[in-house]
């Protein structure tokens, strides 16, 4: 049996230095990374079983790329947080996002290594447990009425080799439904192969895509690996320019030329792309071509919000518990009713991935059978943001007077600070009088004159 292969990511090469040989010491094969590009990367070419991931680097923070790689639930291993003094509360955040634990820096050898050998453990019992399931097909859960369209439509669009691009909000499913996609495709036998093009440093992006060749040694490329299978593009708002012209040129080619190569290779590969929803209407400016956009849009579908869809939120609910509780061996747990109405009335922002974290983290810390509206309510109390966007916020847990207050408060906040802190425009702004719009700001507690100063 192979070596278990840990990615070490962390912007200290003494930190990686010292891990690395501690851990091949214990016959761990081990990668590393020094920065969040290099970390993207290094999870595009191989796959691992292990990622120690540190929270503060100086291109992308341990939280980002946590929530980047588990925001389309395709992270295939554990992942175990290294903090320093003073980032303890962002690693239990990252514990509460999917993180399997935390090692509080300076490393301590035995505390490393124990969490490290439970990690892989875990990692180990799952793909043990989803291999019981692994020739299963995903159904996307839901029964409402916008699912059921949705799913009729992906069936009979699997048959075509047309490109397909899925509108929506992170989060809301659009990996789950482009698998779905595929495992109903002629193409189903071979690989679904995900680009990623946050990942991808543009001087090394025509051999990532296409691979390279050199005295007869080949190095597989995206493309070589999706062959005879289908490709997902992950996010067409990170396309670059320089990544942009290469996926057009191996359209329109339909083939394509290993770096270093001579001879060209056909391409056989279906295209998929997601993207939000705004990103439609901005097709053709802020730097993405239209000719690019008009041949992966053959076919769009939308992925809708879990907000637009609430009346899936028991089934997804009882789905997680269920799932969690077979796959990681959680205890199972049940929703009341009024639990699952308050839940249905949430707002969502994070859409089923936020649901799942949900589930998850009751699950984690236990308790009784049924999951009752106090216990949940203090869950949610816990990860409310007093700083979160304005959309964000669920003013339908609260009285109407105390919700239009809270309105009122962080739309103006916010509105003061796109007027540099000066009322006089945000009088303007809002459409009030500047002596009514002093007593409201008063009456609601918001400090101008400090946002003035900053």
């Amino acid at each position: 049996m192979s070596s278990p292969k840990i990615l070490v990511v962390d912007d200290e090469a003494e930190i990686c230095n010292l891990l690395q040989d501690i851990l091949r010491d214990e016959g761990y094969h081990v990668e590393l990374a020094n920065s969040g590009a290099q970390a993207r990367a290094a999870r595009v070419a191989s796959e691992h079983d292990l990622i120690l991931l540190d929270i503060w680097m100086p291109d992308a923070d341990g939280i980002t790329l946590l929530n980047e790689w588990a925001g389309d639930a395709t992270l295939t291993c554990p992942v175990v947080m290294m903090s320093g003094h003073g980032t303890i509360e962002a690693a239990v955040q990252a514990t509460r996002l999917g993180a399997f634990d935390f090692i509080e820096k300076p490393l301590s050898l035995s505390k490393l290594l124990q969490v490290v050998n439970q990690a892989l453990e875990c990692g180990r019992q799952k793909r043990k447990d989803a291999s019981k399931f692994g020739n299963v097909p995903v159904t996307p859960t839901g029964k409402s009425r916008v699912m059921q369209q949705l799913r009729e439509h992906i069936q009979r669009a699997a048959d075509s080799d047309a490109p397909v691009l899925l509108l929506g909000e992170l989060g809301a499913g659009r990996e789950t439904f482009a698998r779905y996609l595929h495992e109903h495709s002629p193409r189903a036998q071979r690989k679904l192969v995900r680009l990623t093009p946050a990942s991808i440093d543009d001087d090394s992006a025509a051999l990532e895509l296409f691979g390279g060749e050199q005295d007869g040694v080949i190095t597989p490329g995206l493309f070589d690996q999706a062959q005879g299978g289908t490709l997902l593009i992950r996010g067409l708002e990170d396309v670059s320019p320089v990544l942009q012209k290469l996926l057009l040129t191996v359209i329109e080619s339909r083939m394509y030329f290993r770096v270093g190569a001579q001879t060209a290779q056909p391409l056989d590969v279906r295209l998929v792309s997601s993207a939000e929803p705004a990103f439609a209407a901005r097709a053709g400016q802020d730097g993405f071509r239209a000719d690019l956009y008009i041949r992966l849009n053959t076919l769009t579908l939308h992925v809708p919000a879990l907000r637009d869809r609430s009346e899936d939120v028991p089934e997804l609910l009882r789905h997680y518990a269920e799932r969690f509780a077979d796959t990681e061996h959680l205890p199972l747990r049940r929703f009341g009713v009024s639990a699952q109405n308050r839940l249905r009335n949430y707002p969502w922002p994070g859409n089923v991935q936020e649901l799942r974290n949900l589930v998850r983290r009751l699950l984690i810390l236990g308790g009784a059978e049924e999951i009752r509206l106090d216990e949940l309510e203090r869950e949610l109390s816990a990860q409310a943001a007093e700083d979160e966007p304005l959309v964000k916020h669920d003013l339908l847990a609260l009285p109407l007077r105390e919700a239009r207050e809270h309105f009122e408060r962080a739309y103006l906040q916010q509105q003061l600070q796109l007027c540099n802190g000066k009322v006089g425009q945000l009088a303007k702004r809002v459409g009030m009088e500047r002596t009514h719009l002093y007593r409201k700001l008063r009456m609601l507690g918001v400090d101008f004159r400090q946002l003035a100063d900053d």
